[in-house]
């Protein structure tokens, strides 16, 4: 669809979301729902891509060049005049001399399960046949409630579409083709059908479906073209959002195994993951963002990962939460670790259980295994960092280095005062404070000294023992 423009109504207000955020921008599987009829334009190959805003114009557009750049450009609906006036804005702002567009696409940008093949088969439909002046999708549903019918006459042929609001009769209820609302036109055709629009209709707006009845009247050939039902799930409220949702994700899953990964039923991954061979995603798994996790790992029961990069062989222990980080080859974290922004778990490292990370790298086979906070850290290779042991890396003003060296040992319950350098095959014995480096084998151990008083406790407990009282208040 070289030649083909992009026209995509998303100026509403979406009052039924109850918001002061606009309707487009309400998120679903990790994504603003505007992204997705713009991705599925961008993946059809349209020329260039028009989104008409309205309501929240500043915050749509912003994200729409922060995400897709120059892609994507911007249409502004002055007016709420209906869908007819909105199509009329965006189509005003196509240059067809810059990309050499002679047709466009126009749909709706409140409809996240539509795909780039549900507009490329609207376009085939367009054509395939010269005579073509105008095609459209259309759907048959059990339930036409709500929905523009398309009217055909005797011969089959489509007379118009008519919203739901504006039906007359009973047979016209019957009817259950509907519009899923996917045109492509000429665009000669949509300045001229669109100049003749009039708000003749229950909710006195100018429709973009009465482009319809003016190419019958105008003896033009319409076409239509079958859509899937998945389309017509728009989204208008917040139940809308979560149903679409629901959709997207069971989407996504599907895909992916059918790409040889295991996905359990619960998983929930974001539009945007990517996932190797053989991975095993359990239940109850949330994967955000730009996370990419590589063949053969396993993300256990309930972790959350936002923008995480796993690789291969790599185990993630239930429960445990990463964000913004990279987890090594064969790595393993968890169960209950907390991966916090810029960590990196190095090959064959180990972070156990309620260890936190945040800002730290551990070399290759180092371990963390259980009850420690490493903050701003190099911790080196096979490195072993006891449980307890705190990197004591903020002075209240600033942030500060601790380095371990390869092969040093961290006993339990040891507090490492950054900035401070340990070295390769230190000791720092159990319960040490290290305020000063520790050059390369040397222990490091600083304790109060021990002293035992014989039979003490024995008086002090007869010294804290309760006084008891009796019920009326006397000493026993």
């Amino acid at each position: 669809m070289e030649r083909t423009a992009a026209v995509i109504l998303a100026a509403g207000q979406g009052t039924r979301m109850k918001s002061e955020l606009p309707k487009v921008m309400h998120t679903l599987a990790g994504r603003p729902l505007i992204y997705f009829p713009v991705r599925a334009a961008l993946d059809a190959g349209c020329a260039e891509v028009i989104v008409v805003v309205g309501h929240g114009r500043e915050h749509v557009s912003s994200y729409l060049a922060k995400t897709f750049g120059d892609r994507v450009r911007t249409a502004v609906q002055e007016s709420q005049r209906g869908t007819g006036d909105a199509a009329k804005s965006g189509l005003d702002a196509v240059d067809a001399t810059r990309d050499n567009c002679d047709a466009a696409l126009v749909f709706y940008g409140d409809a996240p399960l539509l795909a780039a093949a549900d507009l490329s088969q609207v376009a085939r439909a367009f054509q395939e046949d010269a005579r073509c002046t105008l095609a459209l999708a259309t759907c048959e549903v059990a339930d036409p409630h709500g929905y523009g019918r398309i009217l055909r006459d005797e011969r089959g042929d489509i007379v118009e579409i008519r919203e739901h609001r504006d039906l007359r009769t009973d047979a016209e209820r019957a009817v259950r083709e509907i519009n899923p609302g996917i045109f492509i036109a000429k665009l000669d055709f949509w300045h001229t059908a669109l100049a003749e629009l009039r708000p003749n209709n229950a909710q006195g707006e100018l429709y973009l479906t009465d482009v319809v009845s003016f190419a019958r009247g105008s003896n033009q050939l319409v076409r239509t073209a079958p859509s899937r039902d998945e389309v017509l799930l728009g989204v208008n409220d917040r139940q809308q959002l979560i149903e679409a949702e629901i959709a997207i994700h069971e989407r996504i899953a599907r895909d992916l195994r059918r790409s040889g990964v295991t996905v359990r039923a619960g998983a929930r991954i974001d539009e945007g993951v990517r996932i190797g061979h053989d991975t095993v995603i359990e239940t109850g798994v949330v994967l955000r963002g730009n996370t990419v996790i590589g063949a053969r790992a396993t993300i256990d029961v309930g972790c959350v990962l936002t923008n995480v990069v796993v690789d291969d062989g790599a185990v993630l222990k239930p429960y445990s939460v990463l964000a913004d980080s990279h987890v090594g080859p064969r790595a393993q974290v968890g169960p209950f670790s907390h991966v916090r922004p810029d960590s990196d778990i190095g090959e064959e490292a180990h972070v156990g259980n309620f260890v936190e990370t945040k800002k730290t790298r551990l070399g290759r086979g180092a371990k963390a295994n259980h009850l420690a906070y490493l903050g701003d850290g190099v911790v080196g290779a096979a490195a072993n960092i006891g449980a307890g042991t705190i990197f004591c890396n903020y002075d209240g003003y600033r942030k500060h280095t601790t380095v371990i060296g390869e092969g040093a040992f961290i006993g339990s319950d040891s507090q490492i005062v950054a900035p401070v350098t340990i070295g390769d095959g230190a000791y720092v014995a159990t319960g040490t404070t290290v305020t000063r480096d520790v050059p390369s084998d040397a222990l490091a151990i600083s304790r109060v000294r021990q002293e035992n008083k014989e039979g003490y406790a024995v008086r002090l407990r007869a010294r804290l023992k309760p006084v008891k009282k009796d019920p009326d208040g006397s000493k026993t």
